[in-house]
């Protein structure tokens, strides 16, 4: 199976609609609507935990769902930037808090039946309020509103389902991402 075609039918400041033509495992020509990015490298998503094994979560109004949704910090790695640079960034931007340790965990595909977009995960361990002048530097962008919600990992599912019960929604990445640091601890703690 390969692609044979590529046609590009749209494109905005942030996003681009595409037609993948596509020869399948029979020999038929086929044809995917698909969207990418444009101007970045890929999304990277932060799981800030502190010393103290707490998580940050951010909660922001996204108008594609018209609701508020729990996430963990996360953005767009800019053309020329490391994935660790955005992460570092992207981590001030949204919760004002940096770490010394940003370790790479996972990396795959968001939504392949839609984008080739791929993400980068990384643990930002011992997370800390950033100095004043990081976050100044890194403000949060004027199109966001941002509250933090910070909660010790043990606690994290219950703390969530409070927020599902009020109305918001969960990004569903984020259980698999709690898990993925509890994973991490746990490992740690064995070695």
């Amino acid at each position: 199976m390969t692609i044979t075609d590529r046609k590009i039918c749209w494109q905005g400041s942030f996003l681009r609609m595409i037609i993948l033509t596509y020869k399948d495992h029979t020999g038929n020509l086929r044809n995917w609507e698909a969207v990418e990015r444009v101007n970045c490298n890929g999304v990277v998503a932060i799981i800030p935990v502190t010393k103290e094994k707490e998580l940050l979560f951010v909660r922001q109004f996204r108008p594609v769902v018209n609701n508020f949704v729990i996430e963990f910090p996360a953005g767009l790695n800019d053309k020329g930037e490391s994935s660790v640079d955005a992460a570092k960034r992207e981590l001030i931007e949204e919760t004002g808090y940096t770490a010394e340790d940003f370790i790479s965990i996972a990396k795959g595909p968001l939504s392949s039946g839609m984008s080739a977009e791929m993400m980068e995960v990384f643990l930002a361990k011992n997370a800390y309020q950033a100095p004043m002048e990081q976050r100044i530097l890194h403000e949060v962008e004027e199109t966001e509103s941002i509250d933090i919600i910070k909660t010790p990992m043990k606690d994290a599912y219950y703390v969530l389902d409070g927020f599902r019960k009020k109305g918001d929604l969960i990004d569903l990445k984020i259980y698999g991402f709690i898990e993925l640091a509890r994973a991490y601890y746990s490992y740690i703690k064995e070695s």
